[in-house]
């Protein structure tokens, strides 16, 4: 299935099933929900359906970063038939681990897996509800990198044009359903 292709299935059932609110969590942000998306049983199964149509046969493995991420690759991996690799913020994991630290607009932050969980060699997406300034999505490139794994794409519901996250993952490809 074409990229196109993929994103005429993915974006009405996004947009459909958003809910956006405005001044949360800070005055002057828009924040985008999609939990309504995800209690739609119909549209959930429907985007599930059509990113597992999608990558069928390119991928051995799911990457979900914590922690909407997660809600989007379990469903993905057992509709595929592959494995999932967690991909979570520092501490949450029982080691051994590897992780990477990444800026954030105030200060770092640590993303963290269990590099047994990847078998070196496998293609592996990653998933994630958000694409923002990048440093999330950036950092689990790099860890799966370190296993020996190759990044086949990083894949996300909403993508926040404006705050540049897709020149941190320069030379790896991005598909949004959504780009605002």
């Amino acid at each position: 299935m074409s990229k196109d292709l993929l994103r005429s299935r993915i974006e009405p059932l996004i947009k459909d099933n958003l809910r956006e609110i405005p001044d949360f969590p800070d005055p002057g942000v828009l924040f985008r929900d999609i939990t309504p998306l995800l209690a739609n049983g119909e549209a959930f199964k429907a985007l599930i359906d059509a990113l597992a149509d999608h990558y069928r046969g390119r991928v051995d493995a799911i990457a979900g970063l914590e922690s909407r991420g997660f809600i989007l690759a379990a469903p993905l991996a057992t509709a595929l038939g592959v494995g999932m690799i967690t991909v979570r913020k520092a501490g949450k994991l029982p080691g051994p681990v590897i992780g990477v630290n990444y800026t954030l607009e105030y200060g770092e932050a640590r993303m963290e897996l269990r590099p047994d969980s990847v078998k070196a060699g496998s293609r592996v997406l990653i998933i994630d509800d958000v694409l923002a300034t990048g440093g999330t999505s950036a950092a689990a490139v790099e860890l799966i990198k370190q296993c020996g794994a190759e990044v086949v794409e990083v894949n996300v519901l909403l993508e926040l044009a404006e705050l540049g996250g897709r020149a941190k993952l320069a030379g790896i490809p991005v598909e949004a359903g959504v780009i605002f």
